[in-house]
């Protein structure tokens, strides 16, 4: 069995399809609507890239879901709240994946080090520690970890006075109430 070489058309396929699911979460469609293109007329790698993906909320598996403009349903917001004031654009939320996988993207007109306080302390106090460093490039980015494999990232952009933030975790799915 060749590892390496020619990309299969199923793998690249799926590397298309889960582009797509993510740059459709970052429209603008209302919360709740879902709208799909007509199917795709061959099975090749460019009709992948041709057809629509899903925007609003969908489910991708089973377990899986997203959201834009609202938190998904299920929504672990105990693990990752909602900074007060601010607006979700979107969401998503795998809790069948091993570890489980949460992400939120929301705004809000605060400063970048106000967002990440804020997280700083929600995550601090479930156990999560803070990595070393607080920027990446010019973006501010904070990493978090507890134990040995459950990682929590915050980055934040800030523009005129808004921010925008985006928040990816990774934990064990007993962790998420």
């Amino acid at each position: 069995m060749k590892l390496f070489g020619k990309p299969q058309p199923v793998s690249v396929a799926l590397l298309a399809a889960g582009v797509l699911l993510t740059i459709s979460a970052c429209g603008s469609s209302p919360a709740g609507t879902v709208s799909q293109g007509p199917a795709p007329t061959s099975s090749g790698p460019a009709s992948a890239l041709a057809s629509p993906a899903p925007t609003g909320s969908s489910t991708a598996a089973p377990g899986a879901s997203t959201a834009v403009g609202a938190l998904v349903p299920g929504f672990p917001q105990q693990l990752i709240p909602l900074m007060p004031q601010a607006t979700v654009e979107s969401s998503s939320f795998d809790k069948n994946a091993s570890p489980a996988s949460v992400a939120l993207v929301g705004t809000i007109a605060s400063p970048a080090d106000s967002v990440v306080a804020f997280y700083n302390s929600a995550l601090t106090a479930q156990g999560f520690k803070e990595v070393p460093g607080n920027t990446v490039g010019s973006i501010k980015s904070k990493d978090f970890l507890r134990g040995d494999n459950e990682t929590v990232n915050i980055s934040v952009v800030e523009t005129a006075g808004k921010s925008t933030f985006t928040i990816g975790a990774n934990v064990a799915a007993g962790s998420i109430k």
